[in-house]
């Protein structure tokens, strides 16, 4: 970290600007001038002052770089092939950062970049690491689905409408004939959530790496019979939370480290959307009909039903298939406390809520809080959530000396009445009322998002990071990364105990708020309690 010193005599023949360049630049405003040094001088004290208390604070200014892997080189250069399971909204995005990708959105973004040069959408897809990938396999239960994954399996040159093609995956009516395949090495799981289990148990004693999305299971029971299927199989598997790519979340970690917040008693998280697709009540499509939806199949092991549009494109809405704002919402938040304080599984939960505002047949809250307790930690986790309004909240971590909000960007601030900041907040170098630490992963974003999908994740920083300065897509990392341990044996960030931590802590919640109880985990028999 470079210091930036005061001695301004010694400090003219070095390189950059000193203080007589300032004066000479100013001489000819003798006025003007005076006040412009003196401003000059009080940004270059103020500057020094932050270096001295980042110094004091044992804390890097510079930018954050991913955590170091040591790769297990095998000179495994061969393609890794890769079934896709579930080619909807979220599948067709991990098929993307994995290099394949509709030629439609190619068009779109390199149309909406002429009209805003902002718009670099195009460029950082093109330039997105090769992984050496072949996608040899697709399935979806709606045609319409597999068609898309289908398109988007041939664009190997990421082109557009008029592009260059390769040859298409193999289309596959089940998972089970996919996972069965002699020509596929990996699976990406996609789909509903009351699937995962299922699918991870039968992929992984098909001797299958999986990367799936969260949450992880739909019961306690599911979360372990998964995790003995992970262990005895021996293959990778990484949970969706590529919010373990974001860089604020690496340089939180630091914070952490330093013990600069002190003895943190409290930790805020919070869900706030107020639109139709923020509460789940996503378009039916127009083609969409028995003939085209494999509806028995969708329902798997959930209870029979009739045929419905609508619980097919809005399962969230239903606890036939989800956990609601738990699984689907709360594990992002509970996935980056979990990275930035390694916390585990809770003690205890109390959930209350209700449906308030979405009146319209859905079974899963619409507003819910939920207290955990972190016995050992002497810790309270809250959080809170409502799909009614989208005032943006932070999550926020109280210590006795300071606290941090965290997000897309950083900040910590220092407490009034902190002990260890004491005499620094009372001789002025520690603000109180401004940030004394401030981090911007890049100080640069993308403000030409266009869907609601992308101004949701772009706010909370899922959608992009850095590397070296440079905006690199979170699921392209995150898949790497998955990608590195099943070629190298390098680890990965959301393993099965990182994922077990998650299921366990959300489960808490769920059963918590359906019964109107404070439920108990028990450590020994593995299992929810009630008081």
């Amino acid at each position: 970290m470079e210091e930036n010193n005061l001695n301004t005599d010694n400090n003219d023949n070095k390189k950059g600007i000193g203080r007589r360049d300032v004066l000479k630049s100013l001489a000819t405003l003798p006025v003007a001038g005076a006040l412009l040094y003196g401003a000059f001088r009080k940004k270059q004290l103020e500057h020094y002052k932050h270096s001295e208390l980042l110094k004091t604070l044992s804390l890097d200014s510079g930018p954050v770089e991913a955590p170091s892997i040591t790769e297990k080189r095998n000179g495994d250069t061969s393609t890794l092939r890769v079934g896709i399971i579930g080619t909807g909204g979220r599948g067709l995005y991990l098929m993307r950062s994995l290099g394949f990708i509709q030629p439609k959105w190619i068009d779109e973004w390199t149309e909406s970049a002429k009209l805003n040069k902002q718009d670099n959408r195009v460029e950082i897809y093109r330039q997105m690491e090769d992984l050496n990938v072949a996608i040899t396999g697709i399935c979806d239960v709606f045609s319409v689905h597999r068609d898309a994954g289908l398109e988007a399996s041939t664009n190997i040159y990421r082109t557009g409408t008029n592009g260059k093609r390769g040859e298409p995956a193999k289309v596959y009516k089940s998972y089970k004939e996919l996972i069965a395949a002699d020509d596929i090495d990996a699976v990406v799981i996609a789909t509903p959530d009351h699937w995962h289990a299922q699918m991870i148990i039968d992929a992984a004693k098909a001797g299958k790496h999986i990367y799936a999305e969260k949450p992880l299971s739909l019961t306690v029971e599911e979360t372990y019979a998964i995790e003995r299927a992970v262990k005895e199989n021996n293959v990778v598997f990484q949970l969706g939370h590529q919010n373990r790519q974001i860089e604020s979340h690496l340089k939180a970690r630091e914070v952490i480290k330093k013990n600069i917040l002190g003895k943190i008693t409290l930790v805020e998280t919070f869900t706030n959307r107020n639109s139709p697709w923020g509460a789940w009540v996503y378009d039916i499509h127009p083609e969409a009909t028995p003939g085209n939806i494999d509806w028995k199949q969708f329902l798997g092991s959930a209870p029979d039903h009739p045929f419905s549009a609508e619980r097919f494109f809005r399962w969230r809405c239903w606890w036939d298939y989800s956990t609601g704002l738990t699984g689907d919402l709360f594990t992002h938040e509970y996935d980056v406390i979990n990275q930035v304080l390694d916390v585990g599984i809770p003690d205890s939960a109390a959930a209350s809520g209700g449906v308030y505002y979405w009146k319209d047949g859905r079974e899963v809250p619409d507003v819910l809080h939920v207290s955990y307790e972190f016995q050992k930690l002497q810790m309270n986790l809250l959080y809170s959530a409502t799909l009614a309004n989208s005032q943006h909240r932070k999550k926020t971590f109280f210590g006795h000396d300071a606290y941090m909000e965290l997000d897309n960007d950083l900040m910590v601030y220092a407490d009034r009445d902190s002990t260890r900041f004491k005499t620094a907040i009372e001789d002025g170098v520690i603000p109180t009322h401004s940030p004394m630490i401030t981090h911007v992963p890049g100080r640069g974003s993308i403000d030409a998002i266009s869907s609601p999908t992308e101004q949701y994740f772009a706010q909370r920083g899922l959608l992009y990071t850095y590397r070296g300065g440079q905006q690199v897509d979170t699921a392209h990392l995150h898949i790497k990364e998955w990608i590195n341990g099943i070629r190298h044996g390098s680890p990965v960030s959301c393993g099965i105990k990182e994922s077990v931590d998650e299921a366990i802590t959300a489960h808490l919640g769920t059963v918590s708020y359906r019964n109107q109880k404070k439920v108990f985990w028990d450590r020994d028999k593995k299992e929810i309690v009630f008081g």
